[in-house]
């Protein structure tokens, strides 16, 4: 079992930046596909970057590409989702989720794919 904690969240202003981390126990993420969703109350969960188990793949959203990075450190059993000139369309609740049996360099959208979820952070942006 995996268990994945989210943290960094918070209240930003637009134009602002966060980095959230997602730590991971029980059994190393090293060898697994990482992935950030995010979800607003009454709209469905939707993917916002992923990274595969080797860091040298990433993919974005549209909505993110250009404002949003994802690196991992395995050492720490670390993923990160570093957030820049954040918008007030940005603000969710943001989820990590792991993914083990993974091809080595491959990314992974659909969050039905994923095995494993955090508990999610709150991002808030004021406009």
């Amino acid at each position: 079992q995996v268990q994945l904690v989210e943290s960094g969240g918070g209240l930003v202003q637009a134009g602002g930046s966060l980095r959230l981390s997602c730590a991971a126990s029980g059994r190393t993420v090293s060898r697994a596909a990482m992935g950030w969703f995010r979800q607003v109350p009454g709209k469905e969960r939707e993917f916002v970057a992923a990274i595969s188990m080797s860091g040298s793949s990433t993919y974005y959203a549209d909505s993110v590409k250009g404002r949003f990075t994802i690196s991992r450190d395995n050492a720490k059993n670390t993923v990160y989702l570093q957030m820049n000139s954040l918008k007030p369309e940005d603000a969710a609740v943001y989820y990590c989720a792991a993914k083990g049996s993974v091809s080595y360099n491959r990314v992974y959208e659909s969050q039905g794919l994923y095995d494993y979820w955090g508990q999610g952070t709150q991002v808030t942006v004021s406009s």
